[in-house]
């Protein structure tokens, strides 16, 4: 197949082989897990468990809420203790509902109910089962996985691709899974292409993973409808429209969705967790998450449960070799700072990295070069320094017109600024202004909505009231 280039994109060096070159380790069972009900995109699930009540390994904690949601289950059997406020895994630090659980270590699961053959399953059945295991995104954007499913019932879904760059420095969960797990991966990957329809299945991987290549090469090879393709290590080449672009050639239109076009795009240990569930009727309760950076004493993967404090896979690690000038969640371009290290490990946490100074290249920010890097690099095309500059002097608005809402959020422009400029930073706190406008703009009109009701209501009850008068007036006089 012909591979398509995008425009933009950097190579930033990659830091993988610390992570990479070691086989994927079990950490054992915490003291407690906190297990948010927000660990996705949606709404929250909604707790159906109590404090005190004893739960087995598998079973459902919270169920799904509205259309685009996902259950949580428990990462082990234990103790329900506590049902409330705790750290969320994001730079706010601010608190999300969570499920506190004290492992009993008996690791009971509950009674499952695999099918005998879950290719029999129709695709309806297909995305039912995976809502209920509660699989989510796992690249790292955490949207429902069975939502995308369901798209075949609304589009013509012809190509399914799956995500195997891993393009982000550092991160190598996804490359040691396709290493040591590829036959379970290539099995989730028809899976999801039978619960779509799809006539072509593309695999895309790196070419900076041979090993990984060369194990799903060989895992696909009784399946002529997957294609393997080695595609270029460049950044953010993982993103979806840049993935899209690469693979197909097609372009997805601003404000668009992949489905529109006729194309899904899902990770490969997204694919793992559909086989887990499926096959063995196992929910989504833990990942592989790379603890990484110079900071670390032992980098290395790790199988880590739902709920999991960041300080337990540190420790696991050998500690810090000095204190990181940076901890993040998810890779150094698009990763969050995390603001304690007791925040637990979500279904969106591909790592855990510990930057040392060296590593963060802090530097004092200066005035705009005007070189045009940041334009170069830019892969959906945007001027990065105009936007920067109307959101400067505070014409968020000017910014938008300009078209920040296709902003990835990659941090390409942040990379290459020799000002030092955190010209992402900017854009991600101008679109959170400009959704808190429209949210307040959308309350707004409810408001006058509901007002103008309320006034023709009284008003209808008051004409009602006087027509009644009138009509008792008369029969008066009568």
């Amino acid at each position: 197949m012909k591979i398509f280039r995008f425009r933009g994109g950097v190579h930033p060096e990659g830091n993988k082989d610390p992570t990479a070159c070691h086989p994927i380790a079990r950490l054992p069972l915490p003291k407690q897990l906190f297990i948010p009900l927000q660990q996705h995109i949606g709404e929250p699930a909604a707790p159906e468990v109590n404090v005190g009540e004893r739960v087995l390994k598998g079973q459902r904690l919270a169920r799904h809420q509205g259309s685009v949601s996902a259950p949580v289950h428990a990462p082990t059997s234990g103790t329900v203790v506590a049902i409330g406020d705790h750290t969320a895994p994001h730079p706010s630090g601010l608190p999300v509902q969570t499920i506190t659980l004290e492992p009993d270590g008996e690791e009971r699961w509950i009674d499952t109910d695999p099918v005998a053959d879950p290719f029999a399953l129709s695709p309806a059945e297909i995305a039912v089962r995976v809502r209920d295991a509660g699989i989510v995104g796992l690249g790292g954007a955490a949207f429902p996985a069975a939502v995308k499913l369901d798209a075949g019932t609304r589009h013509d879904i012809h190509t399914l691709i799956i995500n195997g760059g891993e393009c982000e420095p550092y991160l190598s969960c996804d490359d040691r899974l396709m290493r040591e797990g590829a036959g379970f991966v290539i099995e989730g990957v028809r899976l999801i292409a039978r619960g779509l329809g799809t006539r072509l299945t593309c695999i895309a991987i790196e070419d900076n993973k041979p090993e990984a290549l060369a194990a799903m090469s060989a895992a696909a090879a009784p399946h002529p409808e997957i294609k393997v393709l080695r595609v270029p290590s460049r950044y953010p080449m993982g993103s979806e429209k840049q993935l899209v672009r690469t693979v197909t050639g097609l372009e997805i239109p601003a404000g668009r969705l992949s489905a529109e076009i006729g194309v899904s795009v899902h990770n490969v240990g997204t694919a793992l967790a559909v086989c887990r569930a499926l096959r063995f009727a196992k929910p989504l309760v833990s990942r592989v998450v790379t603890v990484g950076g110079g900071a670390i004493r032992q980098p290395r993967n790790i199988v880590v449960p739902m709920g999991t404090p960041v300080s337990d896979l540190i420790d696991f690690c050998g500690g810090f070799t000095e204190q990181p000038t940076r901890i993040l969640m998810g890779g150094p371009m698009m990763g969050q700072i995390l603001p304690a290290l007791d925040v637990p490990v979500v279904k969106g946490t591909s790592g855990i990295i510990a930057l040392t100074a060296a590593e963060a290249h802090e530097a004092s920010q200066r005035a705009c070069l005007h070189c045009g890097r940041c334009v170069d690099v830019c892969p959906v095309g945007l001027v990065p320094l105009d936007l920067a500059a109307r959101i400067r002097a505070g014409r968020i608005d000017d910014a938008a017109d300009l078209g920040m809402s296709d902003c990835l959020s990659c941090g390409c422009c942040s990379y290459v600024c020799p000002a030092h400029i955190p010209l992402a930073h900017l854009f991600n706190f101008a679109k959170g202004e400009i959704t808190n406008r429209r949210e307040a703009q959308r309350k707004a009109e409810e408001t006058r909505k509901l007002a103008e009701a309320r006034q023709q209501r009284l008003a209808a009850q008051a004409a009602a009231k006087a027509a009644a008068r009138k009509s008792v007036t008369s029969e008066t006089e009568q």
